[in-house]
């Protein structure tokens, strides 16, 4: 019989693996994109907060300022004199935001000053009344009107930046003394 002879299987050769897929990348440290957007939210979140802090303080100004307005009411109710004298005092102090040089202003120039702050035409007519009432004896002013036109005016006075409802004090600011 015949044999045939078959051939031995040649060698398939080295063994192989299967492809090695590297490990999958840590979530440490996040790729530039998260860096740049944590940074915005980091910002942002500061600028809501420094907002809100500034919303407070000028909320605490105006209210420090009624309070300072109402002692002076309560204070002076029966002298009309004492009276616009001492809302004339507030009035110069805190026209003082608005213009440094309001302090030492008289006719046109102080009716411009307070003419900045959003308030009708009456009661910028009232307010001028107190610098001539402040000086006489027998002052005939208005005290429920011009106690309304001084917290319309205080009310509306915008703070440096312009904005409306927001008085801005000075750090050195101090009380009235007729508010104390």
């Amino acid at each position: 019989m015949l044999m045939l002879h078959r051939p031995a299987a040649a060698p398939a050769g080295p063994v192989l693996r299967d492809i090695h897929l590297p490990p999958a990348p840590g979530w440490w440290p996040p790729a530039p994109g998260w860096w740049v957007l944590a940074g915005l939210l980091v910002l942002v979140m500061w600028f809501i907060a420094r907002r809100g802090w500034q919303a407070r303080r000028r909320a605490l100004r105006r209210d420090a300022l009624m309070a300072m307005l109402e002692a002076v009411v309560a204070r002076h109710a029966q002298s009309p004199q004492a009276l616009a004298a001492a809302l004339h005092e507030l009035l110069r102090r805190a026209a003082r935001r608005l213009d440094p040089a309001a302090v030492t202003q008289c006719g046109e120039p102080w009716r411009a000053t307070l003419a900045r702050v959003a308030v009708t035409g009456e009661h910028i007519d009232q307010l001028m009344q107190l610098d001539a009432a402040m000086y006489r004896p027998q002052a005939t002013i208005d005290c429920a009107a011009t106690t309304a036109a001084m917290r319309a005016w205080l009310s509306a006075l915008p703070d440096a930046s312009g904005n409306a409802r927001t008085p801005r004090a000075r750090p050195g600011w101090r009380r009235s003394r007729d508010a104390a």
